[in-house]
């Protein structure tokens, strides 16, 4: 689909909106003026059509909102909505609803995300090539500065969006994100989030309903100053991802009007299972070397603050989660996202197994006898060998079974 897009309008000469880039602020009445000056510049400069930069006040107790009024009186093409109530999904739904500009963007008030890449953002959605773009900082051409701790959680998340909601996009969470009007109008009403995971709802319902999300490399700094506070948003994202998994099992949501209307249909048929056993072997075991390096950083990044059981139990099911996902996409060739959450429930229950067979061996050793560390641990690695041999036959003849 091609959008025409002309720069003025032809009956009155003004030059019309083709994009809108949103700015949701609560409390910034400092990092505001820097934001919207170098964000007005940069689009001037760069951006060959009409723009407008809405700075979304979201209920600020501060100088926030002044300050906004005095940036639009100062520069043409900003404006000021005001919400009474605190949440970025929230400004965001409301803003891009109203908004009768055919791409609608935004980016964070810390503008960590280098502009460089807003024009390559958007011009897939102007162009009509795509329906939804987003920043990665997790692409291999990204240049990240950040602390080990949110490199960590950022990639333990997207590989649990990967392993519950077959998620395909790289980086959820990244603040840079386009959407075309059309497609806005018809998911937004579908979005339920009104905080932080508001970003990952509208990705999951644009890939289910067959919407080709268009994904730039960014640079990216993280801000030291910045206000999320990161323990209670990834426990407000998890129950997001159960919520959304819970309505994407019943049906409740009517993605395939969303489909039929501007879903683009699969050009080839699921590609299924790998040929032969022994490709199938391979691909597994690369996927227990890259599942046991994860699992080793997430303990080390989790064990300060949470302690050694918690770090461990967490780490143990996050990576199962991830381990099950890129054994399904990759060793067993499962393309489709039918049966998802069945599979991965059956993957849980085969990880509980193996933990049972290496803990039931320690603890069987430990009753018949006072083993030495060697014996001890010799014990250990036959029961580990078992359990790997144990969970790839369960999941090539129970959890990913052809029929």
């Amino acid at each position: 689909m091609t959008l025409v897009l002309p720069e003025r309008d032809l009956a009155t000469g003004t030059r019309t909106t083709t994009l809108d880039v949103v700015v949701p602020v609560y409390d910034e009445e400092v990092a505001l003026p820097v934001c919207v000056r170098r964000l007005h510049a940069h689009l001037r400069d760069t951006v060959p059509y009409g723009f407008r930069i809405t700075v979304a006040d979201n209920a600020s107790t501060d100088g926030t909102l002044d300050v906004a009024y005095r940036l639009a009186a100062e520069l043409p093409e900003v404006r000021v909505v005001h919400l009474d109530e605190k949440g970025r999904g929230r400004a965001l739904a409301a803003v891009w609803s109203a908004s009768d500009a055919e791409v609608l963007a935004y980016t964070d008030v810390d503008l960590s995300t280098d502009l460089a890449a807003l024009l390559p953002l958007v011009a897939p959605l102007v162009s009509g090539h795509s329906d939804v773009a987003i920043g990665t900082r997790l692409a291999r051409s990204s240049r990240v500065v950040r602390g080990t701790k949110r490199e960590v959680i950022s990639r333990c998340y997207n590989l649990i969006l990967r392993g519950t909601l077959s998620a395909r996009f790289s980086d959820a969470q990244c603040g840079f994100k386009a959407v075309r009007r059309d497609v806005a109008q018809q998911l937004l009403p579908l979005v339920e989030d009104t905080g932080w995971f508001f970003d990952t709802e509208l990705l999951v319902l644009a890939e289910r309903s067959g919407l080709r999300i268009h994904e730039v490399p960014v640079d990216w700094v993280d801000d030291p100053d910045s206000r999320v506070d990161v323990v209670p948003t990834a426990l407000a994202d998890l129950r997001g991802v159960v919520r959304l998994g819970h309505a994407l099992a019943t049906g409740r949501l009517p993605l395939s009007q969303v489909r039929a209307s501007l879903g683009r249909g699969a050009l080839t048929a699921p590609k299924g299972v790998p040929a032969g056993l022994l490709s199938q072997v391979v691909r597994f075991a690369g996927v227990g070397v890259l599942s046991t390096l994860a699992y080793l950083a997430l303990f080390v990044a989790l064990r300060p603050g949470a302690g050694a059981q918690w770090a461990n139990l967490v780490a143990l099911l996050v990576t199962a989660v991830a381990n099950t996902a890129a054994n399904r996409r990759f060793t067993f060739g499962v393309d489709t996202s039918d049966g998802a959450a069945r599979q991965q429930l059956q993957g849980l229950v085969v990880f509980g197994l193996g933990l049972a067979l290496t803990s039931g061996s320690l603890w069987a050793l430990h009753a018949a006898a006072s083993p030495g560390r060697w014996v001890e641990l010799g014990v250990l690695v036959a029961a580990n060998a078992a359990a790997t041999l144990m969970r790839f036959a369960l999941l090539r003849a129970w959890v990913f079974r052809t029929r």
